[in-house]
């Protein structure tokens, strides 16, 4: 029985928290309906922006994950984690704040790539700026090289898809931020990109595998379905 109750700390942004609950819905084997988990999510879009607290130009949302993460501990979670990669910055000051463990995306994608692609050595990722400005990948993927877009493309490309006017953020799941996506894309593969990370959870929303010529890895489905697993055998 999957008796464990799965808490998702969302709202960053809403879609995206949207798209991992059905991944692990989707990830879950089942004979009959109420073989699912048992799902709370506090989907809260008041979290400050993750790139404006990293890069100082906004408030921090550290208080507000704390308080979100509390929320699902007060209703009893067993298990959670974060639909945003930028936000697992703060991973290690939230968990010290809540009594349940929360599941690192990163952690888990470190080794879905070492299990499932070991021969690759350099790695693309499309990220957020403040994502890379941190380090992120860097800090749990070791072993492979991490490259990013040039300067230029992320700002008119990545950032642009992402928080533009015309952006996903905005609602705008159409062609304009594919085309930006798929431009970053390619700049990647002529770097010598072996695979290529959805490293913010907005872009799976609109980029698919299919529109690149290498792999695309989407740590959120990883996140699915290791959490699925890890809930499975507590």
């Amino acid at each position: 029985m999957n008796d464990k109750i799965i808490g998702i700390i969302g709202g960053m942004g809403p879609k995206a928290t949207i798209d991992l609950y059905t991944k692990i819905v989707d990830a879950t084997e089942i004979e009959k309906e109420q073989d699912h988990f048992r799902v709370i999510i506090d989907s809260n879009p008041k979290i400050p922006d993750r790139t404006e607290g990293i890069l100082g130009i906004g408030e921090s949302p550290l208080n507000a994950l704390i308080e979100t993460g509390k929320n699902l501990e007060k209703l009893g979670v067993d298990i959670g984690c974060i639909p945003c990669i930028t936000a697992h910055y703060f991973i290690e000051d939230v968990q010290k704040e809540l009594s349940y463990p929360i599941l690192n995306a990163l952690e888990e994608l470190n080794k879905y790539i070492k299990e499932n692609y070991s021969g690759v050595k350099k790695v693309g990722v499309l990220a957020t700026t403040g994502t890379r400005k941190i380090g992120l990948f860097q800090k749990y993927l070791t072993d492979f090289s991490i490259i990013y877009p040039s300067d230029e493309i992320q700002k008119e490309c990545v950032m642009e898809a992402i928080y533009g006017k015309e952006g996903i953020k905005h609602g705008n799941l159409g062609n304009k931020p594919l085309q930006l996506l798929k431009r970053a894309s390619d700049e990647l593969i002529e770097k010598g990109a072996e695979l290529i990370i959805s490293g913010c959870t907005e872009i799976i929303l609109v980029l698919k595998p299919h529109h690149i010529t290498k792999p695309l890895i989407d740590p959120m489905d990883v996140l699915a379905k290791a959490i699925v697993n890890t809930a499975k055998l507590a």
